[in-house]
């Protein structure tokens, strides 16, 4: 119990805000990662795992049963979930890969803004954790665990404010890398004429709207996701 109780200590201490300076510093690496091809083709798996374990929380939320995920070396990946084909639920699964980086990005500045960035990091674990149990093949098993050795790594090693660094740079990757697969998407889509497998083409299936309307969905959550959350860090 004393044991416990330690831990809760130092996961829910709270570090001294970052200065500007150092926030300008860690957007500045997660850009450089975001837009470098060579850093971008490795770094997109952690943009993979954010869409298919949005994917996967939404189906949970939905009602609907999770049948397992994928992830795959080309940094795409598939999750399965189990229930009606049609109706909100399903829309909402479908919506939520997308948008899901975004959305991640922006609680983390939440929690980073608020001076809880240990404590970010351990839930950044944790969701790994849940994750890790329904993945059903190698190369995600792979995926999450190198992952999750990275970020076990910076709350394990690093003092508090190295920590706030890391967790930094993980936001701002993550908040900067959302509108960009968007971006790939739809590129994606305009040289193969649309793409039937992908989450827009699925949604004009389940919906009235076309593809098109739902990437404009997606960049705009993606959008405002950045803007909302670089004004909780920077001010």
């Amino acid at each position: 119990m004393e044991a416990l109780g330690r831990f809760w200590t130092r996961v829910s201490a709270t570090v001294p805000d970052l200065s500007t300076t150092v926030l300008l510093a860690t957007a500045a690496a997660a850009a450089v990662l975001v837009l470098s091809p060579v850093f971008w083709r490795s770094a997109r798996h952690a943009v993979t795992i954010a869409h298919e374990g949005a994917h996967g929380v939404v189906a949970l939320a939905a009602g609907r049963r999770l049948s397992g995920i994928r992830l795959h070396s080309d940094t795409s990946g598939l999750t399965v979930s189990a229930g009606k084909p049609t109706g909100l639920g399903m829309v909402l699964t479908c919506a939520a890969g997308y948008t899901g980086p975004g959305l991640f990005g922006l609680g983390a500045a939440a929690l980073l803004a608020a001076g809880h960035a240990i404590g970010l990091l351990w839930a950044l674990l944790v969701l790994l954790a849940l994750l890790l149990v329904q993945i059903r093949n190698w190369y995600g098993l792979w995926s999450i665990l190198v992952t999750g050795a990275v970020v076990f790594a910076a709350t394990w090693w690093l003092p508090p404010e190295g920590q706030a660094v890391f967790a930094a740079v993980a936001t701002w990757f993550l908040l900067l890398a959302a509108p960009k697969t968007v971006l790939e998407l739809q590129a994606k889509r305009r040289r193969r004429g649309g793409a039937p497998d992908s989450d827009a083409d699925q949604l004009a299936r389940l919906t009235p709207f076309p593809a098109l309307f739902w990437v404009g969905v997606f960049l705009l959550v993606d959008v405002g996701a950045l803007v909302l959350g670089a004004r909780w860090l920077l001010t």
